[in-house]
């Protein structure tokens, strides 16, 4: 799909954004912002058995008109778009998930991030990795704090990847480790298949939704567990209970329209087959 077919005012009107249209680092910053606070993180389609569809026309069709949010691929995808449409120059990369595991761990690349390539060197921009998707761009050097919206974030050289963390309270906290090799669209389309579709996936048998709140919070979803995450690392918990409170945090909390037939059937696979104990550790 040509720059021509993204729809530039729709995606810049649906992140609230209008601003300055010039492919600046100001600009990016202004970007990855309203985006990420404007369309929800979230994977309800997979768990109503939908696979994503990552070409433009359905991503802009499902986040800008049918005011959805999406997951890691279908986020950056559809960034990736608006940011060509300007005059970007993107590098598209890959990450490991390690955020609740061991640092080590031999994990596959199943998340998308983007490198923005400009005059001020690399910047790293994600605004489709949920509970703690950076809120801004960060550059692309390691061992430099970078203060953001929320958190301060900074990437530390693990070999040859880069591990970006985050500083939760007074602790740096591991989230990903980016491969620094750019990918082609085919290998999003395999992650993308594998993690809308494998039966372990916590994608296809939760309910999962976040999103980035005022005053520096973090809101997130797993199941019938709402938190609301302040900067001073204090957490509100609710339990949410029967179909007009899902409906209710859904619509109002994180801009998510369903249909009541959908609502319906998403909340019956959570009980039929959704993690019952503490949410996944990428999501806690």
């Amino acid at each position: 799909m040509t720059n021509e077919e993204f729809d530039q005012d729709a995606w810049l009107a649906r992140i609230g954004y209008a601003g300055s249209r010039a492919p600046t680092l100001e600009t990016l910053q202004a970007l990855v912002s309203a985006h990420a606070h404007a369309i929800a993180y979230e994977s309800i389609d997979i768990l109503l058995d939908r696979p994503p569809e990552l070409d433009l026309a359905s991503l802009q069709h499902k986040m800008i008109h049918g005011r959805r949010g999406g997951y890691c691929f279908e986020q950056n995808m559809l960034f990736r778009g608006g940011l060509r449409s300007l005059g970007y120059d993107i590098t598209s990369l890959q990450a490991r998930v390690v955020r609740g595991m061991d640092v080590n761990a031999p994990r596959p690349m199943l998340h998308m991030i983007l490198q923005v390539n400009l005059p001020e060197g690399p910047f790293l921009a994600d605004v489709g990795f949920g509970n703690l998707a950076p809120t801004g761009a960060l550059l692309m050097v390691r061992d430099i704090a970078q203060t953001t919206p929320h958190e301060d974030m900074r990437l530390v050289a693990m070999g040859d990847e880069l591990l970006l963390q985050s500083k939760l309270g007074n602790t740096w906290e591991h989230i990903y480790r980016v491969v620094q090799l750019p990918r082609v669209d085919a290998e999003y389309e395999m992650c993308n298949w594998f993690t809308g579709t494998h039966p372990q996936s916590p994608y296809l048998n939760n309910m999962i939704a976040a999103r980035p709140g005022p005053n520096r919070t973090r809101l997130t979803l797993f199941n019938a567990r709402f938190n609301v995450r302040h900067a001073s690392g204090q957490v509100e918990r609710r339990t949410l209970q029967g179909e007009a409170e899902y409906r209710d945090v859904l619509t109002k909390e994180f801009g998510i329209p369903l249909s009541d037939a959908d609502l319906k059937t998403a909340l019956a696979h959570i009980e039929q087959r959704g993690t019952k104990g503490p949410p996944h550790p990428f999501f806690a």
